[in-house]
């Protein structure tokens, strides 16, 4: 009889074990990266151009909150930093969308996001590749009152990072 109750405790203790984890929730398998690619300004600036500079971009990954840390630095013929706070919406294993909330500032004049300090928001995309360390990012950057003759400035980004 005492083998029997050792067994049936030893169930309960397993069932109840397993019955008492949190079930699974969407999480994309990937944390922060750091990452290199093009940006291409979709709107002109103050010379008539549009401007087109290399996007050097970060982001550190919450573990426990679907909030991101992100920037940005466009580098060309000028710079702009591009600090924001992004809210990440999982897809599938693989796959991040997000919306960030931020401040792009210009350094020396016209770039992809103008060429005055401004409130910005940056939709985008991350997407790791299976079995490796390599990010796919792509976003847009709106700066609203980015020029200071008025107006705002867009521009699109892409690249590939790696995750740390």
């Amino acid at each position: 009889m005492q083998i029997g109750a050792v067994v049936s405790v030893a169930a309960i203790s397993v069932g109840l074990a397993f019955g008492a984890q949190a079930p699974a929730s969407a999480q994309a398998a990937y944390g922060s990266y750091v990452g290199i690619g093009p940006s291409f300004g979709l709107t002109r600036g103050a010379d008539r151009e549009h401007k087109i500079s290399a996007v050097i971009a970060g982001r550190y990954k919450f573990l426990t909150a679907p909030v991101s840390v992100r920037a940005q630095a466009l580098v060309g013929s000028n710079v702009a930093i591009v600090p924001t706070v992004s809210y990440d919406i999982p897809l599938n294993w693989q796959t991040d969308a997000y919306i960030g909330a931020g401040v792009s500032i210009p350094i020396g004049g016209d770039t992809p996001v103008g060429n005055q300090t401004s409130f910005a928001i940056q939709p985008g995309i991350d997407y790791a590749l299976p079995n490796s360390n390599v990010v796919v990012f792509g976003n847009a950057i709106i700066s609203f009152d980015a020029y200071k003759r008025g107006g705002a400035a867009a521009s699109l980004q892409g690249g590939v990072g790696l995750r740390f």
